[in-house]
C-alpha cells in the first residue's frame, strides 16, 4: 500500500574521497529467494543500486525458509528488523516483497514508477556523519531531533550475485541479487551531541559499509552515509 508524502526533495552530496554522504534516500527491500513475487521488486532494487543518491539494501527474511527453499542470505536479525517496522506502523503482519523508504513509507516495490515517486518525495534532515578512519564513524551534533536515536551499521555486498535456486516457488531459476545485506549491527545511540563509534571488522571482504541514524524501534531514518569497499584509512 502506497502512502503519499508531501515533503521537500532530499539533498545529496559526495565528499572528495567518493564516500556518499547524507542525505541519501534509504530503500530497504525485505524479500526471500523462495518468494515468486519477489524477483520484480529485486530487479527494481538492483537498478537503484546504481543511483548515487539512493542507498538500496536487500534484506533476506527467514519466514519462507520452510517452504521448499532456505534463503542463502536470510537471518533472523533481518526478519526482526522488518517486524520492528511493522510494530512501529501498528501492523500485525509482514509480507514479501515489502519496501520501506527512509523507514517512513512502505510499498510492495514491484511497480518501478510508484517506487520512484516515493523516492522523489522522501527527505531526511538528520545529523551529519563523518568517517575520520575506515574503522571509525562520527555522528555530529544537531538540534533537529530531541531524544535518543539508534545508530546502525549495515554491511552489504555491492556485486550482482547470480544465485541458483534449487527448490520452492523459484526452483530452477537463477536470481540476480545486488546490495545483499550481510551484517546488521546496533552500534549504540545518538542523543543530539557529537558521538563516535569504532566499527568491528567486516566478516567478509569486499563489503560496503553504511551507517544509519534512525528513530528508535523502527522509526524514520534521519541520516545515512556509505563508505565503499576499498576506500582508504587515510581520510
Amino acid at each position: 500500500m502506497l502512502v503519499a508524502l508531501s515533503l521537500q526533495s532530499p539533498v545529496h552530496a559526495k565528499d572528495q574521497s567518493g564516500t556518499v554522504q547524507q542525505h541519501l534516500v534509504v530503500v530497504e527491500l525485505f524479500q526471500s529467494q523462495g518468494c515468486s513475487s519477489c524477483p520484480p521488486a529485486e530487479e527494481n532494487l538492483n537498478a537503484l543500486a546504481d543511483d548515487a543518491q539512493v542507498l538500496a539494501l536487500s534484506f533476506g527474511v527467514t519466514y519462507w525458509d520452510g517452504l521448499g527453499w532456505k534463503d542463502t542470505f536470510a537471518t533472523d536479525a533481518y526478519t526482526d528488523r522488518q517486524w520492528r517496522y511493522a510494530h512501529y506502523h501498528h501492523r500485525d503482519t509482514v509480507w514479501t516483497p515489502q519496501v520501506y523508504v527512509n523507514g517512513h513509507t512502505d510499498l510492495v516495490g514491484n511497480d518501478r514508477s510508484e517506487l520512484n515517486a516515493v523516492i522523489r518525495e522522501a527527505q531526511s534532515d538528520g545529523p551529519s556523519i563523518d568517517w575520520p578512519l575506515a574503522n571509525r564513524v562520527e555522528v555530529k551534533a544537531s538540534v533537529q531531533h530531541a531524544g535518543a536515536s539508534d545508530v546502525w551499521l549495515v554491511r552489504y555486498d555491492p556485486r550482482t550475485l547470480h544465485v541458483p535456486i534449487g527448490g520452492g516457488e523459484n526452483g530452477g531459476r537463477t536470481l540476480d541479487q545486488r546490495n545483499v545485506v550481510r551484517e546488521l549491527v546496533h552500534l549504540g545511540e545518538w542523543q543530539g551531541d557529537d558521538v563516535a563509534f569504532s566499527l568491528p571488522p567486516a566478516s567478509l571482504s569486499g563489503l560496503n559499509t553504511a551507517v544509519l541514524v534512525q528513530l528508535p524501534n523502527g522509526g524514520d531514518i534521519l541520516s545515512a552515509s556509505v563508505q565503499h569497499a576499498g576506500e582508504s584509512d587515510t581520510r
